[in-house]
């Protein structure tokens, strides 16, 4: 058993932190007080071939692991959780696309993917279904041409800000054999987006309502067969699970290397911080936690990788352990800041608002730990 990356996956993160250090950190505080993320970042990421992180080389992805994919968002995470985690969501989309598209399909959407011309948004979420995610009502009704929708989304990280948007809706029967996914492009009629949310934390990502009134979308617009789109919307989970527990480490990693740093140069008694035991106590508390994560998600992303039977119930543990870890140390590092954590200037305040939302998304951990026991009953 051999728990070392090899030379290209070391390579990976080394290449995916140091962008993020160069083009994402200077700027992350700007991009939250705007409430937005330039553009222009998506085809400079889209160079290093992490626009199509799972996409086969032939539609220009890269085709990496899903434990590769681990180790990107890592490193982006240590520079922004929110600009990061977005990037995980747009390659969701293209994971999903890859793997049940036809062949139509994929020339029609992964090469604009992938070099981050369009920038895609992952919908299923509605405001009458979150963790009850089959029971959404998002209605696609059959046309000559297509598909007309009439619904709502809600939640959609991108929403007005995307270029397309992949829509879980329903076509037949009430319950998940009813659900299908089609991608509606911005600017199609009748797609329309609600207020911008005001969020607690990942504030550089706009988030809105996603609506469809009477929206006319293709035919050929459907990924997969029709009734599959809930096993996709599933399927694609497991993954985005990993990335945004990935993510969540990443930036307690560089709350805590900052606390480090931080209590080296702070004095208090005539000494420095870090000179006193019981907080000496608090930062290897903090180092083991993260450690064991990370061995845990590099763990689960083999399993996904690997297709083992049990791969879903190993994401979803994934997820409820390292975003719970993450939160808890990143709040820690705040407490071991003191006064000075609490102020935006120290960065860590930032990272503990946007960690928060990591035991909500993907499924929240109420909903990992009903994965997991469910799994544990029937086997």
């Amino acid at each position: 058993m051999d728990f070392a990356l090899t030379e290209e996956q070391t390579l990976i993160f080394d290449m995916a932190q140091g962008f993020g250090e160069e083009h994402i950190a200077p700027f992350a505080q700007d991009w939250e007080a705007a409430g937005t993320i330039p553009k222009t970042l998506w085809p400079q990421i889209a160079e290093l071939g992490l626009g199509g992180i799972y996409v086969s080389e032939a539609y220009g992805g890269s085709g990496l692991s899903r434990l590769d994919a681990t180790l990107v968002f890592e490193a982006l995470a240590m520079s922004c959780p929110s600009v990061g985690s977005f990037l995980s969501i747009h390659n969701m989309c293209g994971g999903m696309i890859d793997k049940f598209g036809s062949e139509e399909t994929k020339q029609k959407w992964l090469p604009d993917l992938c070099a981050m011309n369009k920038v895609f948004s992952y919908c299923l979420t509605e405001p009458g279904s979150g963790s009850d995610a089959s029971a959404l009502k998002t209605r696609a009704e059959r046309s000559n041409e297509g598909y007309i929708l009439n619904g709502t989304k809600a939640f959609i990280s991108g929403g007005s800000y995307s270029d397309a948007y992949v829509c879980m809706v329903r076509t037949g029967e009430d319950g998940p054999k009813g659900i299908s996914t089609v991608v509606v492009e911005d600017g199609t009629d009748g797609l329309s987006f609600g207020a911008l949310e005001k969020k607690m934390g990942w504030l550089a990502q706009p988030t809105s309502q996603v609506q469809f009134d009477d929206c006319k979308v293709p035919a050929d617009n459907l990924i997969g067969e029709e009734g599959k789109g809930f096993s996709y919307a599933m399927n694609g989970l497991d993954g985005g699970r990993l990335n945004i527990s990935a993510s969540a480490l990443g930036g307690a990693q560089k709350a805590l290397d900052m606390t480090v740093q931080y209590m080296s140069e702070r004095k208090a008694f005539g000494k420095s911080i870090n000179q006193f035991q019981a907080l000496q106590f608090r930062l290897a508390e903090y180092e083991t936690k993260l450690q064991a994560a990370r061995t845990f998600l590099r763990q689960a992303a083999w399993k996904l990788d690997n297709g083992d039977h049990d791969a879903t119930k190993f994401c979803a543990m994934a997820k409820l352990m390292v975003t719970d870890v993450s939160f808890d140390v990143a709040n820690g590092c705040l407490q071991l800041h003191g006064g000075y954590g609490y102020l935006a200037d120290y960065g860590i305040e930032k990272i503990v608002r946007d960690l928060r939302v990591h035991q909500i998304l993907e499924g929240t951990n109420e909903i990992m730990r009903l994965i997991i026991s469910r799994q544990m009953i029937a086997a």
